[in-house]
């Protein structure tokens, strides 16, 4: 054998040698998903879960990001081609907007959205839109518009859980003839106007309004007099200053007893109960319609999780997914929470939930309405200037000029 044969072969020898080893350590290196949520809330829960989901899998590393104006962030990284290997999206416009672009995994087929109630997987679907097929969010975690009431006052007042409209006013009636405050309005922030605006609007108007004022079928001004005049008649129950409390300083005045009841997303119960651990709370759906069988409770999807489509860690990302979306899981994050849980046998149990527990099991649900409007309207800076100046026509007539103006930019 020459002696460069002999080289080319010990060549050959250590090249194999050192693909060998490569493999090795690569075998051997962390994969790292960067999971990017929307929501600051759930910190200490995500941070539980992945440590746990760490212990079972060594080899992967869960990287939280959970910056302040998340959703900001979200848009600036998804323009330079930097989109997160998992997110966890609230449902509302902002998904649809990324769905639609195509840059997110697509579960159809996947046993994992046969886990979930179809309600809110729909409900993330119409945020898409009709041109784009597909399943890009896995519903996790759900919130819904509740009546927040205090069951000492309510107890002492005589108070039976109201079914109709008129008899929520008769309750709150009798809450003003009691020296009471009836409702605790937070309305200095403009966000706290939709929870009743929600409530009022999915339950009196068509669900598919968004569709059908972007195709100019209808419109705020025919289709939105009632659910004014609602809004109207239940601020005449609050207190002399509506517009000077903050949701912070509600929840504060609330858990010291003032107001008897507080109409609000549900993730105001577990700070209340924080404030006052010995206050006994319970809620309800706010009764829209005379008619008992035409009254739903507004609930959507407050965590969606997604997943890259072009991430080069898709297998470890869906183990992570499918980690979160155990039933025991679930149930922690949900306890942790005080929320609601899209997974189909994932219940929450907590005793303040007892007044909408059936409209979860039974499906009597209508989502939010403001999710399907435009990104860019900003409805409750407008509701709350409506509430402060009381002009009915004015107001309906803006939220459709400000609608067709985003429309068309």
């Amino acid at each position: 054998m020459s002696r460069m044969t002999m080289r080319l072969l010990f060549i050959a020898v250590i090249v194999i040698l050192i693909a060998g080893c490569s493999k090795g350590n690569a075998a051997n290196d962390k994969v790292t998903l960067e999971f990017f949520s929307v929501k600051a809330e759930n910190i200490n829960i995500y941070r539980e879960l992945i440590k746990e989901f760490e212990k079972k899998h060594p080899n992967i590393h869960v990287k939280l990001e959970q910056p302040p104006e998340a959703e900001t962030v979200l848009r600036m990284k998804l323009t330079k081609n930097d989109t997160p290997d998992i997110i966890g999206f609230n449902g509302n416009p902002t998904y649809g907007e990324v769905a639609e672009v195509g840059v997110l995994h697509d579960y159809s087929g996947s046993e994992l959205v046969e886990k979930i109630d179809p309600k809110y997987v729909d409900m993330l679907d119409r945020l898409v839109g009709p041109e784009k097929d597909g399943v890009y969010g896995l519903p996790y975690a759900t919130n819904a518009d509740v009546v927040i009431y205090n069951k000492g006052k309510f107890k002492e007042l005589g108070m039976e859980i109201p079914e109709t409209w008129d008899e929520f006013i008769e309750c709150l009636e009798i809450a003003k003839k009691a020296g009471e405050t009836p409702i605790e309005f937070t309305l200095l922030e403009p966000w706290t106007t939709l929870p009743v605006w929600n409530t009022l609007a999915a339950n009196l108007v068509s669900e598919d309004f968004g569709e059908q004022k972007n195709s100019e079928k209808a419109s705020f001004v025919e289709t939105h007099q009632e659910v004014a005049d609602k809004m109207l008649t239940l601020l005449q129950y609050g207190h002399k200053d509506n517009f000077g409390i903050d949701y912070n300083g509600g929840n504060s005045a609330f858990a010291s007893g003032e107001g008897v009841f507080y109409l609000q997303i549900n993730s105001a119960v577990p700070e209340i109960e924080r404030i006052n651990p010995d206050i006994e709370l319970g809620t309800f759906p706010l009764p829209v319609t005379n008619d008992p069988a035409e009254n739903k409770l507004v609930s959507g999807v407050d965590v969606a999780l997604s997943i890259s489509e072009d991430t080069e860690h898709k297998k470890e990302a869906l183990l992570f997914i499918e980690f979160l979306m155990q039933e025991e899981n679930s149930q922690k994050y949900i306890e942790d929470q005080k929320t609601f849980s899209a997974i189909k046998d994932v219940t929450q149990d907590e005793s303040t939930y007892e007044g909408i527990k059936n409209y979860l099991e039974k499906g009597e649900l209508v989502s939010f309405q403001d999710h399907y409007y435009p990104v860019g309207l900003g409805p409750e800076n407008i509701i709350q200037s409506f509430l402060i100046n009381q002009n009915k026509e004015s107001f309906l007539q803006k939220l459709d000029k400000e609608w067709e103006k985003v429309q068309n930019r």
